[in-house]
């Protein structure tokens, strides 16, 4: 799975797109696992930008849920941002809201994961 990792200062953006269920789940895991690797203190910022998911399963979550625990173990920042209206429904049922930080736009991501990758953006 292509989660087109775009780099903003410390900050990587990742966007997931289309539906992440039983057929392509341990995909998106192998491609999370190195941007996961590399958030911690001092190091990357991730922020998953979920703009163009339109759907992900229980196993997708279960994905999400082992990626929280790595970042908090890491002590890093993995925030959420872009859920459409069905995604948002997801994490509300599952209460995944409890767990992420959860913005509306990348931009609000950014600029509470890190004031140079709000800048960088601005420059692109």
């Amino acid at each position: 799975m292509d989660l087109s990792p775009k780099r903003f200062a410390d900050t990587v953006v990742v966007a997931p797109a289309g539906r992440i269920d039983q057929s392509n789940v341990a995909a998106f895991g192998a491609a999370l696992a190195p941007v996961l690797a590399a958030c911690a203190p001092g190091k990357d910022r991730v922020i998953l930008d979920c703009a163009r998911l339109e759907f992900i399963s229980s196993a997708g979550l279960r994905i999400l849920m082992l990626a929280a625990r790595q970042t908090k173990a890491q002590q890093g920042c993995l925030i959420v941002s872009g859920l459409s209206p069905l995604v948002q429904e997801i994490f509300q049922i599952s209460r995944f809201t409890m767990i992420f930080d959860i913005v509306p736009t990348l931009r609000d991501a950014l600029a509470k994961a890190s004031p140079a990758a709000l800048a960088e953006l601005d420059k692109a």
